[in-house]
């Protein structure tokens, strides 16, 4: 089973697609509720530590804006476990939202970086590009190493 990255990381249908053919889905959603779960959290509804702003400095400078900072001290840590990416580009904002356009570049940087197997697809518009969409996904899934069926 492959760590997956998913772009936008709050889509949930993506993060789905990438559980059913047998790997880790990397998302947003799961982070949000380790922090939410975590005993002694002392800042809700914010849920942020003092210690999270810090972690984001390991990812963008103290000049970025604080908001970047604040979303890559969670997306960071999953961009370095991640074995391999799926990101999604024009996507309605019904398939996941991301908010904040620099995190987005940030985000794609960072993982290009890491030179992981990345699919990069735009989001389907009609019946036809969907099917197109959901078998490009399985196919890329099942190539990367792991246990995908």
């Amino acid at each position: 089973m492959a760590k997956v990255f998913i772009y936008p990381t709050t889509s949930l249908i993506l993060s789905d697609l990438v559980a059913r053919f047998g790997h880790q889905p990397l998302s947003a959603a799961l982070q949000i509720r380790e922090k939410i779960q975590t005993p002694g959290l002392e800042s809700p509804p914010l849920q942020i530590t003092p210690e999270d702003p810090k972690k984001g400095l390991k990812y963008a400078a103290v000049e970025v804006p604080s908001g970047v900072r604040g979303r890559m001290s969670l997306y960071g840590p999953m961009i370095e476990e991640a074995q391999a990416a799926v990101i999604i580009h024009d996507a309605d904002f019904s398939f996941g939202c991301m908010g904040c356009a620099r995190t987005n570049e940030l985000i794609q940087f960072l993982l290009r970086k890491r030179e992981i197997p990345i699919l990069d697809l735009r989001y389907p518009r009609t019946d036809e590009e969907g099917i197109e969409f959901v078998a490009a996904i399985r196919k890329f899934l099942q190539e990367i190493p792991g246990d995908g069926s």
